[in-house]
């Protein structure tokens, strides 16, 4: 015959205790982004338009949106860097303090054609917020490994010139330079900014 234990009095006070202290007052574990603890971002010495080496240690306190492309890009890059631009904007107007915690940086992944002057006047086209950096071939290509990405020379294009094949993935880092998740550019300026309110603070 099986012998069930009938639980003590004191131990079912204590679990409807802590059922109660759950229910009411118990804070929500926070939300964890869906890239803590990747081993994605890291330093750099890149330059901007103003011919000035910026480092990744440079944005220490400031959310930072980081994308890859190139000035030349046809097609993919000013419609990301567009919608990036517009999403920070939609943010600005609804939460200008935090829209300020945020730095967006464009890396060209093509610095034989983008120069300082170049990638200074692509960012400038989309945001006045918004760096460009450039480096030698040997700086961006440890950049763009150190940020898992992956980019190369494509087919020439009629008229002279080149396309070059590359990942278009958006990120974000905290403040620390820790990565948080991938921006959806894909989706629109409005799913940006949701993204954005949802991992600034």
């Amino acid at each position: 015959m099986n012998r069930i234990n009938k639980p003590s009095a004191q131990f079912t006070v204590a679990i409807a205790a802590a059922l109660m202290l759950a229910g009411c007052g118990g804070a929500a574990p926070a939300e964890e982004p869906p890239l803590a603890g990747a081993a994605i971002g890291g330093d750099f010495a890149l330059t901007n338009s103003a011919g000035q080496t910026v480092r990744w240690g440079d944005f220490a306190g400031k959310y930072r949106i980081v994308y890859f492309g190139y000035a030349f890009c046809p097609d993919v890059c000013p419609t990301d860097m567009q919608r990036v631009a517009q999403g920070l904007k939609e943010l600005k107007a609804k939460d200008p303090a935090k829209a300020a915690m945020i730095q967006p940086i464009f890396i060209t992944i093509d610095p034989e054609r983008d120069t300082q002057k170049v990638v200074g006047e692509f960012a400038a086209a989309f945001s006045p917020d918004i760096i460009g950096l450039t480096g030698t071939p040997e700086q961006i290509a440890a950049t763009a490994k150190t940020f898992k990405v992956f980019y190369q020379k494509g087919e020439p294009v009629e008229g002279g010139g080149y396309l070059v094949d590359h990942s278009n993935i958006t990120y974000l880092f905290g403040p620390a330079g820790e990565p948080l998740a991938t921006l959806p550019t894909d989706k629109g300026a409005a799913a940006i900014a949701a993204e954005l309110d949802r991992w600034v603070n």
